[in-house]
């Protein structure tokens, strides 16, 4: 039996429940999400997800001796260092604990339709959201066409974070050099994904959500000539304070996937302010280093709040 004990202004220490993070263990973010447990809960249990074994028959999802399916929640901050077609095989693993009845956080089917950037695209351009002009194909003669429209584009992988994979294709570049560098990307995207390249004032937006509601604003601002603003490439955080109609774009954008907790990625363009994604696993160093924000903590009390 679940029994609050103690508040603190905001928080609470809660006896009795059992939470475990999903994560990589040594990493900030996990640990992070993993103190915050502990504080509240006084256990903690970080889950490397390539070490899990799924028991169908015994309907057990096993973990260095410990059953998932008899925990009360399981948050997800990461479930592996890339996105890859494996990510969504280990998703699927956690459907197996929520039948059980074990909380996850976010439901696996929500992280499912985002870790697959044409899923999570696919959604956002049903639901009107203003996006980048986007083309996807598996012809290159067709590619090739839609770099000449486009004039600049970029070729993302379906499976990526932090712009890793991603290429920048000029029209003005010679044909046949056009067509070498989208048969190179094709040799490891055969489903090619290909966005028009929009100009940006140097930062792009990270809107923080959690159960739905609104937290702030954080920019990732880009370094140097940098044409993206991911901190793998040398970007910064700072404070943002985006318009109301920003977020109220990020609102619906989040809405469409029932997540707990996510980030949507925005950026004003020449055509006005364009939603890039909805995060699968919405990072928590932004939200601390430009809003000054302990996500972890609050997401916990959030997750406490559901299970009591």
């Amino acid at each position: 039996m679940l029994t609050v004990i103690e508040y603190r202004s905001r928080s609470c220490f809660v006896v009795g429940v059992e939470i475990g993070v999903v994560g990589l263990p040594g990493k900030w973010s996990t640990e992070t999400l993993a103190d915050a447990v502990e504080n509240r809960t006084g256990r903690r249990l970080v889950v490397d997800m390539s070490e899990v074994v799924l028991d169908l028959s015994a309907h057990r999802l096993d973990y260095r001796g410990r059953d998932l399916c008899q925990l009360d929640g399981l948050i997800v901050k990461k479930i592996s260092r890339e996105y890859s077609p494996n990510t969504i095989d280990r998703l699927e693993l956690l459907r197996a604990v929520e039948a059980a009845g074990v909380a996850v956080f976010s439901p696996a089917l929500s992280m499912l339709r985002l870790v697959d950037r044409l899923s999570c695209t696919t959604t956002l351009a049903n639901a009107g959201i203003p996006m980048p002009p986007t083309c996807v194909t598996e012809d290159p003669e067709q590619a090739l066409s839609v770099v000449q429209k486009f004039g600049s584009a970029v070729f993302k992988p379906l499976f990526s974070t932090k712009a890793r994979g991603m290429v920048v294709v000029n029209a003005s570049d010679p044909e046949q050099e056009l067509l070498r560098k989208i048969e190179q990307f094709r040799a490891s995207n055969p489903m090619m994904y290909i966005q028009k390249k929009m100009t940006l004032p140097g930062q792009d937006l990270g809107l923080v959500f959690l159960g739905g509601e609104y937290l702030g604003a954080y920019a990732r601002i880009s370094k140097g000539n940098s044409w993206n603003t991911t901190i793998l490439h040398g970007g910064r955080y700072a404070a943002a304070e985006p318009d109301g109609d920003w977020v109220d774009i990020a609102r619906k954008a989040q809405s469409l996937f029932n997540m707990d907790y996510t980030t949507v990625d925005m950026a004003q363009t020449e055509v006005g302010p364009v939603v890039f994604e909805v995060s699968a696993f919405g990072g928590f160093r932004g939200a601390k280093e430009g809003l000054g924000i302990n996500v972890a903590d609050r997401y916990v009390d959030y997750v406490l709040k559901r299970l009591t």
